[in-house]
């Protein structure tokens, strides 16, 4: 009997993923990996600050689709196949033990990405899963049905006249600005929410604030003025504007409105959100009596970062000798203005190295959640980040990218048993 031959079109995580798994489940099975750059498991490499994000230790279907701005139902049905608690034993399997720190974000605790670079490559290789380097993708051919279930074959035209034959294709290629795998499924008549990204920094282009880059808040609230979008958490100040899970956050969340608004926008941010204007006005009177003869710019009440208290404090106009006892009410309210609800504009976004998400892609409704695979195609698969799910930052978009990938595989494993 000819080898079954499974095509995965992507070199990250979910394509990864599926392809050593498929392999793992059924020996028979040729696998062939196609990645058109010259890297690997690029995302991977730089998630987390080049800690890699595995997955959040969140043990809650209920609770854990709650952080995806798209793909929520779709994700509820799958997670019951392969969920959070599955990727944490899959990697300690294989020698990789995951740790959770204090945000539920989960990492190798070697605190290094290729730590899991590493363990995906051994599992290729254990297998015999072959991998094809600057490898594009030109065009694929649903060929006549072959076999006795009806099942079609594929050909695959690669960079370089090369042409590949496949009875199996899983495309795992990721989003945007990756479009042309969207160009080939228009192709067959496949409907596509336009790709547009998510999880991207602000951009404050001639902003004071940026002076202050490398200063992070532990917690501040952030609010898309004209909108329902807010947030809350750790926010960076950067040399272009502002970054960290708070902006991160909203960026996912705000995905389609913030390009239909161009990027420009203005946003709210509360530096200290125990406090609105009216408990902090409240809070002012009392530090005005206990710190009545100190001077405000050296006894900085909120914990705030120095750098920033003193930016504050010149925002609002105040001088850098006054005491707490002589503040005027003009500039009292001014800085609990600044504090409370300090207003920026946006203009443009940034996406920080190759962090960033796609949000769109293939519609849900044109894939079986049991298997991933295409309902009008059979044979064609689908993983990670090229169908319209998306999650928030802190390891959601790598749980899809294993889910996916490990449905398909477990999927084409079967298929390619039965014929």
């Amino acid at each position: 009997m000819n080898k079954k031959h499974l095509v995965v079109i992507g070199g990250g995580a979910a394509g990864f993923f599926c392809a050593i798994n498929a392999a793992r489940m059924s020996p028979g099975l040729e696998v062939t990996i196609v990645e058109k750059s010259n890297k690997l498991l690029s995302k991977v490499k730089v998630s987390g600050g080049g800690r890699c994000n595995v997955t959040h230790a969140c043990f809650s279907i209920a609770e854990m689709i709650k952080k995806y701005p798209r793909g929520a139902a779709f994700l509820k049905k799958i997670f019951h196949h392969f969920f959070t608690t599955d990727t944490i034993a899959w990697f300690k399997e294989r020698g990789v033990e995951l740790k959770t720190e204090a945000d539920g974000r989960m990492f190798p605790v070697t605190n290094t990405s290729q730590t899991i670079i590493d363990c995906l490559i051994k599992e290729a290789n254990r297998y015999g899963v072959k991998i094809l380097m600057n490898a594009e993708v030109k065009q694929w051919i649903v060929d006549e049905p072959q076999h006795a279930n009806n099942q079609p074959a594929f050909t695959i035209k690669i960079s370089g006249d090369r042409i590949l034959q496949a009875d199996f294709i899983c495309i795992a290629s990721g989003g945007y600005p990756k479009m042309s795998q969207f160009e080939w499924l228009k192709d067959e008549a496949y409907e596509i929410e336009e790709p547009v990204p998510s999880l991207f920094t602000f951009n404050m282009p001639g902003n004071v604030i940026t002076s202050l880059m490398g200063i992070s808040v532990e917690n501040a609230a952030v609010k898309i003025m004209g909108s329902k979008l807010a947030e809350q958490g750790p926010l960076l100040i950067t040399h272009w504007g502002m970054s960290g899970p708070a902006i991160l956050k909203l960026s996912a969340w705000g995905a389609r409105e913030l390009q239909a608004r161009n990027y420009t926008f203005k946003i709210l941010v509360n530096w200290i959100p125990e406090f609105n204007e009216n408990t902090l006005r409240e809070k002012m009177q009392q530090l005005r009596f206990d710190l009545a003869a100190q001077k405000i710019i050296n006894r900085n009440p909120f914990a705030l970062p120095g750098r920033l208290w003193e930016y504050l404090l010149q925002q609002s106009e105040v001088a850098a000798d006054l005491r707490w006892s002589d503040l005027p009410a003009i500039k009292q309210n001014k800085l609990i203005k600044n504090l409370c609800a300090q207003e920026f504009d946006v203009k443009g976004k940034t996406t920080f190295k190759e962090e960033f998400v796609t949000a769109g892609g293939i519609q849900l409704d044109a894939i079986d959640f049991n298997t991933m695979q295409s309902k009008k195609i059979p044979g064609l698969f689908f993983a990670g980040e090229v169908i319209n799910v998306d999650g928030i930052t802190g390891g959601f978009n790598f749980q899809n990218a294993w889910t996916t990938g490990w449905i398909a595989a477990k999927a084409i494993s079967m298929y390619s048993k039965s014929f």
